[in-house]
């Protein structure tokens, strides 16, 4: 990958994004178009595909869509052979395909637990694999892996991704330990995500009486998309996006047993709304597409906030670092004028 003031440029590069048709994954690859990245856009539903390479091309890159089941391993390996004959060599490879079951583990059947298990985890194990037969050999290439907070931090009624998301986290900390041991020049990089308004919640399989919605703050997927291009360009080995997902890690890390008791008393209501449902008519995600194209967004627009103090102090503390320094010797010259 190119270097441009001092990052790794994503321009004229080829990237691969899973779950590309709505939220998280639509919001990267339209934001990797803008900086002129070539797009190869995997989900399963053709007609929200068909909407994102539209907006792709519309945003000056060239597009490839691809419908595959990421849990099928065949199937990633076959569409990235066609991605490295129609647009080129494989640069970077972000997983954020996912599928969730929103219910309690009581409430969960055991093929549930599979399908989450297989789009969730092992659907970015097939995506780290193919990657990795592409860029292992070149030793270049960069893999980004859409992380949460609950990575770090299971909560109620979430367990079958925040299981499959934690074991994403022991998967991605072998496979660095490995490329370290064998000196490789690919780049392995983790994005831990706070709540954000995706159509997931509009289509996630539940046995909640009430309208799912992300633990609030809820932020729009543009500011995931834009972390997700900025960890490409400089990538290290995790970065935590927004407030939430900060006091979530760190919390959990300082006072797990505590931690357990705020969730036990406040995330049922906090993962839901007051609109009452009704899980036997709803349609899911959880096996096949639903029809349709919601786009990037949910419903929580009203609510969801389209930057991030944090991410912005993050991606600018050595600028800041600077000014701090620059404002101390200015003070300090000022007070040795005064004596």
């Amino acid at each position: 990958m190119s270097i441009l003031n001092g990052r790794r440029s994503v321009q004229g590069k080829v990237v691969v994004v899973t779950g590309a048709s709505a939220g998280v994954g639509r919001a990267a690859a339209r934001e990797f178009a803008h900086r002129g990245a070539s797009v190869a856009v995997f989900a399963r539903g053709p007609e929200r595909l068909d909407a994102v390479v539209r907006e792709i091309e519309a945003a000056g890159g060239r597009a490839l869509q691809v419908a595959v089941d990421v849990s099928d391993a065949d199937a990633v390996e076959s569409a990235a052979e066609r991605v490295e004959r129609e647009l080129g060599e494989i640069d970077v490879w972000v997983n954020a395909a996912m599928s969730a079951v929103l219910a309690e583990v009581k409430d969960t059947a055991p093929e549930e637990f599979r399908r989450v298990t297989e789009v969730t985890y092992l659907g970015s194990v097939y995506g780290v694999m193919a990657a990795l037969r592409r860029m292992l050999p070149r030793d270049r290439g960069t893999i980004v892996q859409v992380g949460s907070a609950l990575a770090r931090r299971g909560i109620p009624l979430q367990a079958s991704y925040c299981g499959a998301k934690h074991g994403l986290q022991g998967f991605l900390d072998s496979l660095r330990a490995e490329l370290l041991h064998h000196g490789s020049s690919v780049r392995v990089t983790m994005v831990q995500l706070p709540g954000l308004n995706t159509p997931q919640f509009g289509w996630v399989r539940t046995r909640l009486r009430r309208h799912p919605q992300p633990v609030p703050p809820i932020y729009q997927p543009e500011v995931a998309g834009r972390a997700i291009v900025w960890a490409t360009e400089h990538p290290r080995r995790e970065y935590w996006v927004g407030a939430p997902t900060v006091k979530t890690i760190a919390g959990n890390t300082l006072a797990p047993g505590l931690v357990d008791r705020y969730l036990a008393r406040t995330n049922f209501d906090a993962q839901q709304t007051d609109l009452p449902i009704d899980p036997e008519e709803r349609v899911d995600n959880l096996f096949a597409p639903p029809p349709g194209d919601p786009g990037a967004h949910g419903r929580f627009d009203d609510q969801a906030r389209g930057s991030s103090a944090q991410w912005w102090v993050r991606r600018h503390r050595g600028t800041l670092a600077l000014g701090g320094a620059a404002v101390a010797a200015a003070a300090a010259a000022a007070v040795l004028q005064d004596r």
